[in-house]
């Protein structure tokens, strides 16, 4: 092993995180939802998803038998949600496939759904022990810093040469400390802001510790305007105190999730669904952003007390009366959650 990586493994002897709840009774199934909620969310957040999670879908079966909404309820306030639909795709392709076993290599892993290359990485060396590099955030971190390598990560040519340079750090032996390692390292030590480098096992060769410029590495990512979009949600409750909610498409934003019906602006009665549905009052709320990676989006809440006709509406896979008072186990975008949180601390419900 090279001088890198022995300093990154003592280091991880004496300081690596061992009490994560993945950690305790390791298996492949184990070591992949962990790595799918670990990307781009923080372990502290992580945890009680994950155990919630894995009492609901010990193992990779239930995972693949359970109902999509199921799933994507387990799912909600995590974020990123096409993690949550991907994971139960790539459950039923493991059990119709590969007899419910995680696949060994890297390149069969990289064939399921929401496994890329750094993610299948990790599953190969941290469950099956083989020598095989990951390059998440935290290891990219690490990287740039401590050889010094300008620009922002994610551009190809840069992405090119972290890769080559961790393929080449991996050793053979100890792959799965070594891994859970640079992880720990970039999490805990060479973080973001306010890095430990006192702490850290390779400043005494880090570039940028050497040359005072921890700040600018990694490269950040070219500033971009996000637009902004507009939308209207209508929350139409009745006098049962449900609340219409309507499942979206199983693609794109908040793909499989249920939301409020939408138009692109607020009107006092909205041409909704049919002659069933009678608007008593409606009242707008205070505007909501939320913010996806590519663009904001400016949320005007519409509460509409209904009177119905009718018990049931149009198709019940598409729509759902949602009872304030007893929430249901389906997906719901954050959003929506938050609202119906605050439509159901309303007087009189």
């Amino acid at each position: 092993m090279s001088d890198f990586s022995d300093n990154v493994l003592n280091w991880f002897a004496r300081h690596g995180r061992k009490d994560l709840p993945w950690q305790q009774e390791l298996s492949p199934y184990v070591v992949w939802i962990s790595e799918i909620m670990l990307q781009q969310t923080q372990v502290v957040t992580v945890i009680p998803f994950f155990n919630r999670f894995m009492a609901t879908f010990p193992n990779v079966k239930a995972l693949a038998n359970a109902d999509i909404d199921l799933v994507l309820h387990h799912w909600t306030g995590l974020g990123y949600y096409a993690r949550g639909r991907n994971l139960h795709k790539a459950a039923k392709a493991i059990v119709n496939d590969y007899d419910g076993n995680l696949p060994v290599n890297v390149e069969q892993l990289c064939q399921l759904p929401g496994i890329g290359k750094s993610t299948a990485g990790a599953i190969a060396a941290i469950a099956y022990k083989q020598q095989a590099a990951i390059l998440d955030g935290n290891v990219k971190r690490v990287l740039t810093r401590f050889h010094g390598i300008a620009g922002w990560p994610e551009h190809s040519a840069v992405k090119a040469r972290l890769w080559q340079l961790d393929e080449s750090l991996t050793p053979e032996i100890k792959v799965a400390q070594y891994t859970q390692a640079m992880m720990d390292l970039g999490a805990t030590v060479c973080t973001r802001t306010k890095p430990g480098c006192d702490r850290c096992p390779l400043s005494e060769k880090c570039v940028a510790h050497h040359t005072d410029s921890i700040d600018q590495y990694p490269g950040r990512r070219p500033k971009k305007i996000l637009p902004v979009k507009q939308v209207a949600m209508y929350m139409l409750q009745n006098k049962r105190n449900e609340v219409l909610l309507q499942k979206r498409p199983p693609t794109g934003i908040w793909g499989g999730l249920w939301s409020f019906p939408e138009a692109d602006c607020p009107s006092e009665e909205p041409a909704l669904l049919d002659d069933s549905i009678e608007v008593e009052s409606s009242s707008k709320w205070p505007e909501v952003r939320h913010t996806f990676s590519h663009y904001h989006l400016d949320i005007t809440p519409v509460h509409n007390k209904v009177r119905c006709q009718k018990n049931t509406i149009m198709d019940s896979g598409r729509w759902l009366w949602y009872p304030l008072d007893k929430p249901l186990e389906v997906g719901l975008a954050a959003p929506v959650k938050k609202l119906l949180r605050q439509l159901a601390q309303q007087p009189g419900n």
